[in-house]
């Protein structure tokens, strides 16, 4: 099969897959296998194009979950026992300067994760990380107590290093190591779109992390956003995709040749 042929196969077929299966139109919140037509099409297709249909196996799952499923796995309030909130984006500072020694304003999409955190813990009272863009808000608007302000790395000659979110996981792991009680269940905060990979990251530096369930997360983009990435959907989609497969990458390599 031609590369054009696999694209229209893919455009063809997903809307109808979409229609007919809510599942795959709206996630599936409580984790589980793909629902519906799409996969079985996406393994013809590519079984077709590559000549491969084993190959073709092992890479679907992997096809539908990073490009086709943006919903988190999610967990009632009631088991977690803290909240971690991720940023998204920010503005530039007000008054200019180096950017690497100048700290940014946090932006309106972090105003509306804070919000977001606010409103869930009006729920239920427990302690939040939070990225330093939300805690700010957290702080300054919502007077928000027991909040851990996870902020970025200044070195003694000033310059910012930004944490990933990866690094503002592995921040909270740290945190939280050595509690009694151990780290504890997390709920996740973060972008509509950049939730899933948030769950996925606190997962992967050893926490049982979900995203509360029935609270929905902010979705409007900042076109004024100091990162490109963030200021428009499709971009982000694609910077977000390049992400989970950089990290799928060297987990597959790894499980593959464990001793290098």
């Amino acid at each position: 099969m031609q590369r054009r042929d696999f694209a229209v196969v893919l455009a063809t077929t997903v809307p109808a897959a979409l229609a007919a299966t809510p599942a795959l139109a709206h996630g599936r919140p409580g984790g589980g296998q793909p629902a519906g037509q799409l996969p079985h099409r996406m393994l013809q297709a590519l079984a077709g194009e590559l000549e491969d249909r084993d190959t073709a196996a092992e890479l679907v799952p992997h096809l539908y979950d990073v490009g086709f499923e943006w919903e988190p796995e999610t967990a009632p309030l009631g088991r977690l026992d803290f909240l971690v909130a991720y940023g998204f984006g920010n503005r530039p500072a007000v008054g200019g300067g180096d950017p690497t020694k100048v700290l940014p304003e946090p932006g309106p999409v972090n105003e509306e994760l804070a919000d977001t955190v606010a409103r869930i813990r009006r729920r239920r009272r427990i302690p939040v990380y939070a990225q330093w863009e939300i805690a700010r808000f957290l702080k300054d608007k919502h007077q928000m107590k027991d909040v851990t302000s996870i902020e970025p790395v200044i070195e003694p000659d000033g310059t910012i290093t930004y944490l990933s979110t990866d690094g503002v996981a592995a921040q909270v792991a740290e945190a939280r190591r050595h509690l009694p009680g151990g780290i504890g269940t997390a709920g996740v905060i973060g972008f509509r779109d950049h939730v899933k990979r948030c769950v996925q990251t606190t997962r992967d530096r050893g926490i049982t992390a979900y995203a509360p369930r029935g609270f929905d997360m902010p979705d409007t983009y900042d076109p004024q956003s100091g990162q490109p990435w963030t200021r428009r959907r499709d971009l982000y989609l694609v910077h977000d995709m390049a992400a989970q497969w950089q990290v799928l990458r060297q987990k597959m390599i790894t499980a593959a040749y464990p001793n290098g």
